[in-house]
């Protein structure tokens, strides 16, 4: 959705923000990396971040998410919405890694609850690219609390051409 009304256009020569991954530099989130302008809802949700595992050009990914009490649901666990919304920005995460080049949609995607999770405590998420052809990728994933599994994944993302 759009961030101006249909009846007010954008500025004709808006500043530009190139989006991307940034790096966060104190708190307990140093050394994560944060999307950048920003996604209303997963900020809502989250906010969420990712780091390479370890050094190296081929590092995998971890995502991970620290749930508060704005997150449970009825019973006092973590809402099952909020877990597949970190599911999602997951999905996306590993699908195109630190370069964060990826774009499109969520064609489709299957949660398995396996287990609760409770606010206050991080969350990861770690997953691999099953097979990325021209115009889908499938991924697959977990998260988990401490290692301790709460959530299976997998999805389908239709890339899509950029507009300009």
């Amino acid at each position: 959705m759009s961030e101006h009304p249909s009846n007010n256009p954008p500025a004709a020569n808006p500043p530009e923000r190139k989006s991307g991954l940034v790096l966060m530099q104190g708190g307990p989130w140093a050394g994560w990396y944060h999307w950048e302008p920003v996604d209303h809802f997963e900020d809502h949700t989250g906010p969420f971040y990712v780091r390479p595992e370890h050094d190296g050009p081929d590092a995998p990914l971890v995502c991970a998410f620290e749930p508060e009490a704005k997150n449970r649901n009825g019973g006092g666990n973590i809402h099952g919405g909020a877990l597949m919304t970190f599911a999602d920005y997951a999905l996306f995460t590993l699908a195109g890694g630190m370069a964060a080049d990826v774009h499109g949609v969520t064609a489709t995607m299957n949660c398995e609850f396996v287990g609760a999770a409770q606010a206050g405590r991080r969350l990861t998420a770690r997953g691999e690219v099953v097979r990325a052809g021209g115009s889908l990728i499938f991924v697959r994933g977990l998260i988990d609390d401490d290692g301790r599994t709460v959530l299976s994944f997998s999805g389908t993302i239709k890339r899509l051409k950029r507009r300009d």
